[in-house]
């Protein structure tokens, strides 16, 4: 079995932030995904991450591809992705407006800072670049480079799609998989139902399955944001995550 990067996201214990980092080492996590830090936040981050042994596998940056400067803005951002030794970029993007082919020729231009720097910059499953795999593929294809590729989210195909199968659907693109977020789901269409690992309709020995043979080993970040309606505990978002981490160690994963 492969080797997997097995990470955790802090805003899966919203609003409890302040709980993430030493809950998730006690589970046993060494990874983690962050936000870029601003640059008066550096060192508090590596002193706090450093206290609890965790390493940013990923990290969430910003990437407006309707901005003429987006190479400046990815470029702006490679110094504190070195000072982590951070090499994932995680973004969401949106074309909106913008032509598609404007918009492809800036992703490989930021993909051209990001190759510089040994960073890849992964899209998340969102509309409307990554939809789903139709829209993915077109949008990698267009794009055209290697250091530009797709962040899965094995819910967010279900959020954003109606009547699919999540790991039909990543078989099309798991070629060009950089980053995975691990997040169960009720299957429902806009359905803010996203509970512990192994409580929906994923079927994550499958997912593994299928990034085992496309020769993927991560990051696979966790990331369990909870059920529409509901009355959210320090208690609750705990108890969801360890079950998650179990699950996953369940697996062989962790």
């Amino acid at each position: 079995m492969a080797r997997t990067i097995i990470a955790g996201r802090p805003y899966s214990y919203h609003p409890f932030l302040h709980l993430a980092y030493e809950h998730m080492a006690g589970l046993g996590l060494r990874h983690v995904e962050i936000v870029v830090p601003k640059p008066e936040e550096l060192a508090a981050t590596q002193a706090e991450l450093a206290r609890w042994g965790l390493t940013p596998s990923s990290m969430h940056g910003e990437c407006d591809v309707q901005r003429a400067d987006l190479a400046r803005l990815v470029e702006f951002q490679m110094p504190t992705l070195a000072q982590f030794g951070c090499r994932i970029l995680f973004v969401s993007v949106k074309a909106d407006r913008t032509p598609r082919d404007v918009v492809y020729g800036r992703l490989r231009e930021a993909g051209d800072v990001a190759r510089q720097h040994g960073v890849t910059i992964v899209l998340e499953t969102h509309p409307d670049l990554v939809t789903n795999a139709d829209v993915a593929l077109a949008t990698m294809r267009g794009v055209n480079h290697p250091n530009v590729r797709i962040n899965y989210d094995t819910a967010n195909i279900y959020f954003y799609n109606e009547g699919v199968d999540g790991v039909a659907e990543l078989r099309r693109m798991a070629e060009f998989v950089g980053a995975v977020h691990l997040k169960d789901t009720s299957g429902g269409y806009r359905a803010w139902h996203f509970p512990a690992l192994g409580r929906g309709v994923v079927n994550f020995p499958e997912i593994f399955r299928v990034l085992d043979a496309a020769g993927f080993t991560g990051p696979y970040t966790l990331e369990i944001e909870g059920i529409e309606g509901e009355n959210r505990t320090e208690r609750l978002v705990c108890d969801r995550m360890a079950e998650s981490v179990g699950y996953l160690r369940g697996l062989g994963r962790v």
